[in-house]
């Protein structure tokens, strides 16, 4: 999707949109003025694409930026298929107040794409409004829908099942998974921006085409994902994709906002998830919609890796205490060492079970001290109050807690001077140094990002949902790179 506000970078957009995809929507309501759109098609003639372009000029009472007439609005998209573009969007406002000969006259030579748009929330009846659309005898039609929750996102994909012709879009930020899975239920097109976003919740077309794989996507393609929230932080889709990318399986990994748990319980089946990884708050509370649970996550008391079976029953385990001693096992001796971990939810009893198994004392420390003392229970451990860490030695700390996570890098879940320690873990992994690690490094203390932490979890997700060896290499260059673009620094 093309979509800028002088023609010259709306060109720019255009040459980087063939590389990806051989279908590109023109947004010429984004261009600034007529004189920017006058150009565009001008430069858009010259250039004699061979691809299929599809040509949008919609109307602010549309949701769109022109801001002329109906008229001057026909005229710019006819002026488009002109200059090359087959198709046109022309939205359900336009078509009931244009008369129907004025837009054949002007627009007759083009296909054209009905569209009806609701940015707020749905309509009551979504079947209506299909019908509506189909009663304009469009050459396609397509409907864009704000989708609150998962099972929103759902209806609206859906409604292009068994429809030849159909776009069905959700829009927003819960919508994300079902935006990608369009193509994969039956929806004619998915729309991606080049650059700037034009509806909420729109994944880049970079990362539509390269990371989801979106137009390759088929009924048989597995879908796996992470739930949290927040979500958009999360590099496991970047880590798991690269391993079906590498090992050459079917499969796709999303990231899925998740407020309510029944609401994504409810998507599992229409959306064909075979499994899912699990993160904050959810690692505990995802125990009560269980089937089955593997011993160690039972004992530990959260889950981080669910397996959705044939039948839909779901089974849970825990892999984040893979990840601590794999972190830890070169760095430290497990045996007789005392360690303090921040924080007392689900990642922080993975790392305490982990920890008291191989044979360290366990001290914690948390926000809510009955937690802590619950917790240091358990492990047959301590609880200390967060006013006595100062005073105290360990021959380790673990942060695993949220503070210090992007996007709020500047925040740190211990002081300078309480950490009396020689090795400081962050579980955090984005950004790799957190300001914790950071502080721990000006007193010449160890340090151990939770990058390794992450990968190696996830890794042992992997395996357990495809049954395979995980492709190691590609898997952590994926994440290195991303982790490396992330913390580049910004031009100003």
């Amino acid at each position: 999707m093309v979509a800028a506000a002088d023609a010259k970078t709306a060109l720019r957009q255009l040459e980087r949109a063939l590389e990806l995809s051989r279908t590109v929507e023109l947004r010429l309501d984004y261009l600034k003025d007529d004189r920017e759109i006058t150009r565009f098609l001008i430069g858009l003639g010259k250039k004699r694409v061979r691809a299929t372009m599809i040509a949008t000029c919609r109307r602010t009472a549309s949701g769109g930026k022109y801001r002329g007439s109906a008229a001057n609005q026909l005229i710019y998209l006819a002026e488009a298929l002109r200059a090359g573009c087959t198709w046109y969007d022309l939205d359900i406002e336009t078509a009931s107040v244009a008369p129907r000969g004025l837009v054949d006259v002007l627009v007759g030579e083009g296909r054209q794409l009905l569209s009806a748009h609701y940015f707020r929330k749905a309509p009551a009846n979504l079947k209506k409004v299909v019908a509506s659309l189909a009663a304009f005898k469009p050459d396609a039609s397509k409907i864009a829908v704000q989708a609150e929750t998962i099972a929103e996102s759902v209806k609206v994909i859906d409604l292009a099942r068994g429809r030849s012709n159909f776009v069905a879009v959700p829009m927003g930020e819960a919508a994300l998974p079902a935006r990608v899975l369009a193509l994969r239920h039956g929806g004619a097109l998915a729309f991606a921006p080049v650059e700037q976003d034009t509806a909420p919740g729109q994944v880049p077309l970079d990362v539509m085409t390269q990371l989801y794989r979106a137009h390759k996507l088929t009924r048989k393609t597995r879908v796996y994902g992470v739930i949290g929230d927040p979500i958009g932080h999360s590099l496991s889709p970047r880590l798991h994709n690269a391993g079906f990318q590498a090992a050459k399986i079917g499969a796709v990994f999303l990231p899925f906002l998740v407020g309510d748990l029944k609401d994504f319980l409810s998507g599992i089946k229409p959306l064909g998830i075979r499994g899912f990884a699990v993160t904050l708050p959810h690692k505990q509370p995802i125990m009560r919609h269980l089937d089955s649970i593997d011993p160690m996550a039972e004992a530990i008391g959260a889950v981080n890796t669910v397996v959705v079976g044939a039948s839909g029953k779901l089974h849970g385990l825990n892999t984040d205490y893979v990840g601590v001693l794999r972190a830890l096992d070169r760095r430290m001796p497990f045996q007789g060492s005392r360690v303090l971990i921040v924080g007392a939810g689900g990642a922080a009893r993975a790392v305490a079970y982990a920890l008291a198994q191989a044979g360290s004392l366990v001290s914690i420390t948390a926000r809510r001290p009955q937690q802590a003392e619950a917790l240091a229970r358990a492990v047959n451990g301590d609880a200390v109050p967060r006013g006595k860490v100062r005073g105290q030695f360990f021959d380790a700390i673990v942060n695993t807690t949220p503070v210090g996570m992007y996007p709020y890098e500047s925040a740190s879940p211990l002081e300078a001077a309480e950490l009396n320690t020689r090795l400081v873990f962050d579980l955090i992994y984005r950004p790799q140094v957190t300001k914790l690690l950071q502080l721990a490094q000006r007193r010449g203390i160890e340090t151990v990002s939770g990058f390794e932490m992450f990968v190696a979890q996830g890794i042992a997700q992997w395996e357990i949902w495809t049954g395979r060896r995980a492709p190691v290499a590609p898997m952590l260059a994926a994440i290195k790179h991303a982790l490396a673009a992330n913390e580049k620094p910004k031009r100003k």
